[in-house]
């Protein structure tokens, strides 16, 4: 890399750990050193010209774009352009084409890189008081996204089977492992939603292999499966499980516990279809599991010393579970990924990762707010540190080095204090108060529709000049 282009992507760098409060020597506060950052970008980009819109350039307005509540491209182009002004030099054009396309060049690589580096970080470097006895708990759940329909997107992610062709959208599953103290995305997996492994134990099944020995799993019901427990065991993985369904728990039996509360042996179930003979002969024989009814839920563990661990632990251990479907609506509602806007397979997941990437680097200053302010970064909003973040954005862009540390201080200070109310118990129906207005849903094609209206409204022009 020439000198010239160094000192540019040094520039860009400065400015991406400006933007999220990145200080060196600060705890929490290098999920993004600068060093590394360079390096990353040099080895996943590979020879790049030094152009308007470089790996790096494209990827921080990207994060722009999908942090902002407008999420279009010209938009992201817009502050491109404010940034080359207030650099003092000449400004670009609007026209969004080279952005699109450099959108395209940037290699996904490099976003997934960045996303498992600073959720990996800032796991590792947050205070060992804000884990659960001392270790990571790990939340894991899925869920949807759907996206334009298009072509490549349906070949991709094919809509729902019950939906008529040119009537429904392309739907992506996704599954995720968020850590439970700090709220980052530590790893994910995306996959259709219709045929054969695109459930989301079956996801799960690819990512498990990136757990640690020591982690503490939590999930719901449907993760309740033998087999995939057995993987979580061999691994050195703890897992607090509701019990399936189709599971039936009779505590008159095993070695009792207390009151509903006991353990049991889980014999290995016959191969299924889609196991190799190799793995299924390396799972054990046996499972030595602890079941217990608490609070209305049946759960399953593999945390059996009842001494060390009791059965209402686990029970409010459990009930944190509810914290990945907090974090799964802040990224689809709040960040806006429930409806993709990309056209292509290869776009949808660039989409998908920058959105992750920026969730992380929210995270990430929420994070240093609650050290810094005597918090747990579950405590403070997502939605109140996100606006605050962007209302800072063209105050900390191009802010002077001297001033920049102050700055930080009163946008960190700012985030403290968005605490979320203690609401212990809390229910709420499943149901809106607030009606929609009422729209005939399509049953047809809309190019059919339109078609049709365009006739009709033809028809009734020449009935008029006849």
């Amino acid at each position: 890399m020439d000198g010239n282009k160094k000192r540019h992507l040094s520039e860009q760098v400065k400015r991406l750990r400006a933007r999220f409060v990145q200080k060196m020597g600060v705890v929490l506060g290098e999920v993004l050193p600068a060093p590394l950052l360079m390096q990353w970008v040099a080895e996943e980009a590979g020879l790049f010209r030094q152009r308007l819109y470089d790996p790096l350039q494209t990827l921080i307005l990207f994060i722009e774009q999908v942090l902002d509540a407008d999420h279009s491209c010209q938009d992201a182009v817009a502050r491109g352009v404010s940034s080359q002004v207030a650099l003092g030099q000449a400004p670009s054009s609007l026209n969004t084409a080279a952005y699109c396309k450099a959108r395209s060049r940037l290699p996904l690589r490099l976003i997934e890189r960045l996303r498992r580096e600073t959720g990996g970080r800032l796991c590792a470097q947050q205070p060992q008081a804000w884990r659960w006895r001392g270790r990571e708990v790990k939340l894991v759940d899925g869920t949807t996204v759907s996206m334009p329909d298009t072509a490549a997107n349906q070949a991709s992610f094919p809509q729902s089977r019950t939906q008529k062709a040119g009537l429904g959208f392309p739907l992506a599953r996704l599954v995720a492992i968020v850590s439970l103290s700090c709220g980052a995305v530590l790893d994910w997996a995306v996959g259709p939603c219709e045929g054969k492994q695109t459930g989301e134990t079956a996801l799960l099944w690819q990512l498990a292999k990136r757990l640690r020995p020591g982690d503490v799993v939590i999930a719901d019901r449907c993760y309740a499966g033998y087999f995939l427990i057995a993987m979580l065991v061999q691994l050195g993985v703890d897992v607090v499980i509701r019990q399936h369904q189709r599971r039936h728990t009779d505590f008159r039996r095993g070695q009792r516990l207390g009151s509903r509360d006991h353990v049991v042996i889980w014999p290995r179930l016959q191969r299924p279809g889609w196991m190799d003979k190799a793995t299924y002969e390396a799972l054990p024989e046996t499972l030595r599991m602890r079941e217990l009814r608490v609070g209305g839920w049946t759960l399953v563990t593999t945390l059996i010393d009842a001494q060390e661990v009791s059965k209402r632990e686990l029970f409010v251990l459990y009930r944190l579970r509810w914290q990945i479907e907090l974090d799964l609506r802040s990224i689809k509602t709040v960040m806006q990924m429930g409806v993709l806007r990309c056209k292509s397979a290869k776009m949808v997941e660039k989409e998908i990762a920058v959105h992750l990437l920026a969730y992380n680097l929210v995270r990430a200053v929420m994070a240093q707010a609650a050290y810094l302010g005597h918090l747990l970064p579950r405590q403070l909003s997502f939605k109140g540190a996100l606006q605050l973040l962007n209302a800072f954005e063209e105050n900390l862009r191009h802010c002077p080095r001297g001033r920049l540390a102050l700055r930080h201080t009163f946008l960190l200070a700012g985030i403290a204090q968005l605490r979320l109310p203690h609401r212990p118990g809390r229910v709420e129906p499943r149901a809106v108060k607030r009606r929609q207005k009422p729209a005939s849903l399509l049953t047809e094609p809309r190019s059919l529709l339109q078609a049709r209206l365009l006739e009709q409204q033809q028809r009734q022009i020449a009935a008029c000049l006849s």
